[in-house]
């Protein structure tokens, strides 16, 4: 069943250079007055699709916001400072890009009186007690990230219990798909696509038997669509597929598509890697009407094309 179609609105998009953001901004863009708010510190500026507005800025920079959602009636919050080791090594800058920015965010919705569709994460729930994980599940962040993630979740449902704000808030497990760029920060899917594309050996960290969740971007773009028409606001949902693969399947299947020459070798574990994460994607299903349509395959086949293009 298709998402119900959004059509005449006007709609800000934060990070809508980025990765998630620049495919949303594609798919709303004909039908809609497409807004993008994005600093380009990742991002470019040649992701943002003909026909949207393009404002350059951050969320921290008020007066830039405030003109960006002057009038919308959607937004969909993407911007991050999304890389984990960063925000170990500089937690401040964490807090004030991703808590923060959103908190003026939050306001500037408010004002408009818009709903908000916000990227929060699995990181979340750090090392989890069990798989699949479920949206109540215990959530213990390791990271600056993950605490920064959970509390803009918290804050999300709280503007809908304090103002009556529409928010609905996606806990996206590991998302990958074409305009990923492989990099130290990026997902590890473009990272090994890279690597195989080169024939050179794909590293796995460790055994390689951690698990991973992986959200193809077509099903995020659908879940953001389905989020932003539905009666079921005020709460969060878990985005992924609701299965797993080990990282060293993974590099072994990417090999495959990719017809290449390269070779799996381990390297050194990292500290604090998450063992398992899959996602119980059941409130989605039964909320949302979410359903995943892209196999891991059929995926890393068409990220490995884009790749090759690229």
């Amino acid at each position: 069943m298709q998402p119900e179609a959004v059509t005449d609105k006007t709609i800000l998009i934060t990070g809508g250079a980025g990765f998630i953001g620049s495919h949303l901004a594609s798919t709303l863009v004909s039908d809609n007055d497409v807004r993008v708010l994005d600093n380009l510190s990742t991002g470019h500026r040649s992701n943002v699709p003909d026909g949207a507005t393009f404002f350059e800025g951050t969320l921290l920079d008020e007066d830039t916001l405030a003109i960006a959602s002057d009038g919308v009636d959607l937004i969909f919050h993407e911007a991050a400072l999304v890389s984990v080791q960063r925000s170990v090594e500089d937690p401040l800058t964490s807090h004030e890009i991703n808590t923060r920015g959103t908190l003026n965010l939050l306001e500037a919705a408010r004002k408009a009186d818009a709903r908000v569709v916000l990227a929060s994460s699995a990181a979340i729930y750090g090392q989890p007690e069990h798989v699949p994980i479920s949206e109540g599940d215990p959530k213990s962040p390791t990271s600056p990230y993950g605490l920064d993630k959970l509390t803009i979740d918290h804050y999300a449902r709280q503007y809908h219990d304090l103002y009556g704000l529409e928010t609905v808030a996606l806990r996206y497990f590991n998302a990958y798909g074409p305009g990923q760029t492989a990099g130290d920060y990026s997902g590890v899917i473009s990272i090994f696509c890279d690597q195989a594309e080169r024939n050179e050996p794909v590293t796995v960290h460790g055994d390689g038997k951690q698990t991973r969740d992986f959200v193809y971007i077509d099903d995020l773009v659908q879940a953001n669509l389905r989020a932003a028409t539905t009666d079921a606001v005020g709460t969060a949902y878990n985005i992924g597929t609701g299965t797993s693969v080990t990282v060293r399947e993974l590099a072994e299947v990417i090999i495959e598509v990719t017809d290449s020459h390269s070779e799996v070798t381990h390297t050194d574990g990292r500290n604090g890697d998450i063992r398992h994460s899959e996602a119980d994607i059941t409130a989605a299903r039964t909320d949302l009407e979410y359903e995943p349509s892209v196999s891991l395959r059929e995926g890393l086949k068409r990220t490995a094309e884009w790749i090759r293009k690229e």
